[in-house]
C-alpha cells in the first residue's frame, strides 16, 4: 500500500482522502462559516443517540490527531478551520459523565471557551501539528466538563 501522502499522477492519496475526511467529520467542516459550531453540534447528536465510552473518545483523540496533522501539512495551514474533528472530542469530553439533559449547556459553555480559548486552552493550542489542533479542544471539553461537574454536584 502506497502511504506517501503527497500527491501523485492520479491526485491525492486514498489515506490523504480518508484523512481529509476524518479530519473534516464526513465534510461536516465545509458546511458553514462557523465550522467549530457545527462539529461541536454533531458531537452532541452523536452524542444523544450512541453511547460514547471513554476508549471511542481516547480512539477518536488519536486518530484525529494524526488526521487533522495530515490535512493541515496537505493544506499548508497550521489549523485549517474546516477541521472539526477536535471540535467532536471536546464536545464529548464536555459531556462524559453528565445527565443528557446538560447537553445544551454543555454545547454553550464549550462554544465559550474554544472561541476565548482561556489558558490553559490557549496554551494546548501552541502544540505542533495536529497535537495543538486537538489539544486546546481537549483541555477546553475537560475544563468545559470540570464547570459542570461542579455545577451538577452543588445543585
Amino acid at each position: 500500500m502506497n502511504l506517501n501522502l503527497k500527491e501523485n499522477s492520479m491526485g491525492k492519496t486514498l489515506v490523504s482522502k480518508c484523512a481529509m475526511l476524518a479530519a473534516t467529520v464526513g465534510g461536516a467542516g465545509y458546511l458553514t462559516k462557523m465550522p467549530g459550531t457545527v462539529g461541536s453540534a454533531v458531537a452532541c447528536v452523536v452524542y444523544a443517540f450512541l453511547p460514547v465510552p471513554w476508549w471511542m473518545i481516547l480512539a477518536v483523540t488519536l486518530v484525529g490527531t494524526w488526521c487533522a496533522d495530515v490535512y493541515a501539512g496537505l493544506k499548508g495551514i497550521s489549523d485549517p478551520g474546516e477541521v472539526v474533528i477536535d471540535e467532536v472530542v471536546g464536545m464529548w469530553l464536555s459531556l462524559w459523565g453528565l445527565p443528557m439533559t446538560f447537553i445544551l449547556p454543555a454545547f454553550l459553555l464549550f462554544r465559550i471557551v474554544d472561541i476565548i480559548k482561556p489558558i490553559p486552552v490557549s496554551t494546548a493550542e501552541k502544540l505542533p501539528g495536529g497535537w495543538g489542533i486537538m489539544a486546546d479542544d481537549v483541555v477546553g471539553g475537560v475544563m468545559t466538563n470540570l464547570i459542570l461537574q461542579a455545577i451538577y454536584w452543588i445543585f
